[in-house]
C-alpha cells in the first residue's frame, strides 16, 4: 500500500511542486537567479485566451516573454507540431540558456516538455498546468512526449521540469467534461494507494472546493512518492498505468476513427479501469463486491461507451504498442485489492473480450 504525505508534494530529486502564490514567488525567484537568455511561454489557443493573462498577472514581472501558441487537442500532440515549435525557437534565437514555461493542460505540458528537452539537446522548462488532469498527472513526474499517428506517447523522454506550479484557480476556466477527465486520474491514484482515499474522492456530493485543493495535493503526493522511488519506471512506477493499457488503446482508436466521437483521456481511462478491475477479479481474486462498487461509481460519473466487435478487435490490436510491453508480451497492472497492485501481468485475449462484455452489461 502506498502511504501519502503532503510533504511528498515536493519531489525529492527534480521537479518540485509548489502551490498557488508560493509557486509564483518561486518562478520569480528562479527567473532572477537563473537569468535565462530568453523566456518562451507555450500555450494552446484555449489557454492563450483563458489563462495567459491570469498567469502573467500572477507573476507580475516585466520580463519580455515570447508567446508560442499551438492548436488545442490531442490530435495536435505530434511531431509536426514539435517541428513547428523547434523552427520557431530557432527563428527567435533561442539558445541553451533559454527557458520554456508550459501553461496549459496535458497536451501542452507533455509536448512542451518534449520540445524543450530536445531543442539544442535540452533547455530548461517549467510546467504550469491549467487542467485537473495536468495538475494531478500529466505535468508531474518528468514524462514528456508526443503521439505517433494515433499511438499514444510513443515518442518521448523522461526529463523533469525545473518546477511545477499548481494553482487550482485555473480550474475555473475548465468545462465540466475536462474536470471529469482529470478526475479519472485521481480515481486511479485512489485505487492503487488506499481504500480510504477512494471513498473520499468518490463521495462527490460532500466535497467542497477546499476538499478539491486537498485532493489535488494528495494525488500529487501519491504520484510524487512513486516517481521518486522509481524514476525510470522499472517497477513501482508501472502501477501508475492502472487502467491505461486498455484505456490508451481505446483513446487511440477513438482519436482517429472517422465515425467515432473522440474520447477525452479520462473518459477512456475510466473504461480501462472498469475493464482492468474485472480482469483483476478473474486473475488476482480482487473482491467481487468492490468490483461492483467501482463499476457503479465510475458509470455514475462517465457515460457508458458503446463498442462493436470490430472496435474491440482493433483496440486489442492497438495494445501491442503500449510502452509497458516487453519481449512481445502485453503487460497489465492489476489489483489484488484496493491499494495492492501487481505489475507485469499477462492477460489472455479471451479474458479481455469477457471484460468488455462485463462492461457492456454492467
Amino acid at each position: 500500500m502506498l502511504k501519502t504525505s503532503r510533504t511528498m508534494s515536493n519531489m525529492a530529486a527534480k521537479g518540485p511542486v509548489y502551490y498557488q502564490e508560493n509557486g509564483f514567488l518561486k518562478i520569480n525567484t528562479y527567473l532572477k537567479e537563473s537569468k535565462p537568455s530568453k523566456v518562451f511561454i507555450l500555450v494552446d489557443n484555449n489557454t492563450h485566451r483563458e489563462c495567459l493573462a491570469i498567469f502573467l498577472q500572477k507573476i507580475g514581472t516585466s520580463e519580455n516573454f515570447e508567446i508560442l501558441e499551438i492548436e488545442a487537442g490531442e490530435i495536435n500532440k505530434n511531431l509536426e507540431t514539435c517541428t513547428g515549435l523547434w523552427n520557431a525557437l530557432s527563428e527567435l534565437d533561442a539558445d541553451r540558456k533559454s527557458l520554456m514555461i508550459n501553461v496549459g493542460g496535458g497536451v501542452v505540458t507533455d509536448l512542451g516538455g518534449f520540445v524543450a528537452s530536445t531543442f539544442k539537446r535540452g533547455i530548461s522548462y517549467i510546467n504550469v498546468p491549467t487542467s485537473l488532469l495536468a495538475m494531478v498527472d500529466a505535468s508531474v513526474g518528468g514524462k514528456t512526449g508526443v503521439d505517433l499517428g494515433n499511438l499514444k506517447n510513443q515518442i518521448g523522454i523522461i526529463n523533469h521540469a525545473e518546477m511545477v506550479i499548481i494553482d487550482p484557480a485555473f480550474l475555473a476556466t475548465l468545462p465540466q467534461t475536462e474536470m471529469r477527465s482529470g478526475l479519472a486520474e485521481i480515481l486511479k491514484h485512489a485505487l492503487i494507494s488506499r481504500e480510504a482515499y477512494w471513498n473520499k474522492v468518490t463521495n462527490l456530493s460532500k466535497l467542497t472546493l477546499d476538499d478539491l485543493d486537498d485532493i489535488i495535493k494528495e494525488s500529487v503526493a501519491i504520484k510524487s512518492k512513486v516517481v521518486t522511488e522509481d524514476p525510470e519506471e522499472n517497477g513501482l512506477r508501472k502501477t501508475l498505468n492502472y487502467g491505461h493499457t486498455l484505456g490508451h488503446a481505446i483513446e487511440s482508436y477513438f482519436l482517429t476513427h472517422s465515425e467515432k466521437t473522440t474520447l477525452l483521456h479520462g473518459e477512456a481511462i475510466a473504461v480501462g479501469m472498469v475493464l482492468a478491475t474485472y480482469i483483476s477479479k478473474e486473475l488476482q481474486d480482487f473482491p467481487e463486491d468492490k468490483l461492483k462498487e467501482i463499476t457503479s461509481k465510475i458509470l455514475d460519473i462517465y457515460k457508458r461507451v458503446e463498442f462493436t466487435e470490430e472496435d474491440i478487435k482493433q483496440i486489442i490490436d492497438l495494445m501491442k504498442y503500449d510502452k509497458k510491453n516487453s519481449h512481445g508480451n502485453i503487460n497489465f497492472v492489476l489489483l489484488k485489492d484496493i491499494g495492492n497492485t501487481v505489475i507485469d501481468c499477462k492477460v489472455p485475449n479471451e479474458l479481455i473480450w469477457n471484460a468488455f462484455e462485463y462492461y457492456r452489461k454492467a
